[in-house]
Formats: structure tokens, sequence, C-alpha cells
């Protein structure tokens, strides 16, 4: 019986950057104590409320934890970075990365919570959220170099749109921040 052939190339090794060369979300800090601060809000309240009705025990107490600890996990943010050829994101559980120099496509998910979803022609996906782009022009500059290099080599086949608005949302933000930072908004 032949099996089809279900084996991927391997991704070519991507070279150990810089730290210097490496773009971060700067905002994740910020990001990850707001979640944090939810889920001990929530805890807190819970802790009190259950306390005032004169109902809390050891095991309610646990449940209360349990569902701040659910809490933060649905709110962590994604840690997003990127590197001359490559971006990634780790979430609490984990992470991905994916070639930005062989994208394949990049597609805009719209929802409650927007989502850039980008895939490799290695078969790797990741998605990020497109503001963390807008809120960090070094990400979204090396992401943008990375893109166009694909396009002009013509694997990138379904995304230039979704890539185009996020450029003018960037730029949107920036000429904003300028006028703002010279008083002039």
């Amino acid at each position: 019986m032949d099996r089809p052939d279900r084996t991927r190339h391997a991704p070519a090794p991507v070279p150990h950057p810089d730290p210097a060369e490496v773009a971060h979300d700067r905002l994740w800090e910020r990001d990850l104590r707001s979640s944090l601060r939810c889920a001990g809000a929530l805890l807190a309240l819970l802790l009190l409320i259950d306390g005032a009705a004169g109902s809390l025990t050891p095991a309610r107490a646990a449940l209360w934890a349990g569902l701040a600890a659910l809490l933060l996990l649905v709110l962590y943010p994604s840690r997003v970075a990127a590197g001359e050829g490559w971006l990634s994101t780790r979430g609490p559980l984990r992470g991905h990365r994916v070639r930005t120099d062989h994208l394949v496509s990049v597609r805009c998910l719209d929802g409650v919570g927007q989502r850039l979803v980008l895939r490799d022609s290695f078969g790797a996906r990741a998605e990020i959220d497109p503001r963390v782009l807008v809120a960090n022009p070094p990400l979204w500059h090396r992401l943008d170099e990375d893109a166009r290099a694909s396009a002009r080599s013509g694997s990138l086949t379904c995304g230039e749109t979704a890539l185009q608005r996020i450029s003018e949302r960037v730029d949107r933000e920036t000429a904003r921040t300028v006028f703002r930072v010279s008083g002039l908004e």
C-alpha cells in the first residue's frame, strides 16, 4: 500500500541574529501587567463577594482562583519579535515562527479581535494582532521589508492588500505621533 509523501521541506535555518537587529513589541510588558491586574481584580472581587456572603470555603476559593487563572490565560498577550527573515509570536502555552522572507499568504481575519495570519512556504503559521504592528513601527518595518522581498520573489501570492492596509494605518499613526509631539495636533 503506497502512502502519499507528506514530508515537508525543512525550512532553511535562521541565523542567530544580533540582539540589536531584533525588533520586539515594546508594549508587551504593559499589556501583561494589564492582564494580571484584570485577573487579580476578578479574583479579589469574587473572594470579597463570596466572603461577604459567608459562603467562602477553601474549595470555592480554589474555584475562583482557577477562574482568575483562566481569565489570565485568555488575556495573556502574545510576545512578538522579528528579525531579518523571521517573525515569532509566543503565547502562554506555545510559540510560532514564520519565515517572513518566504511568505505565501497574509490574511486579515475580522471579528471581535482582528488578527493577521501569516503563512510561509514551509507550512508554518503565525497570528498577530495588527495593533502590535501599528504600535511598533520597527516591528512593522522588519515585516514589511521581508514581505516585499517575498512578493518580489513571487512566493507571496495572497495578502498584498492586507499589508497595504496595515501600512496605511502605521503611516497614519506615525503622522499623528509626529503632530502630537510637535504640538501641531
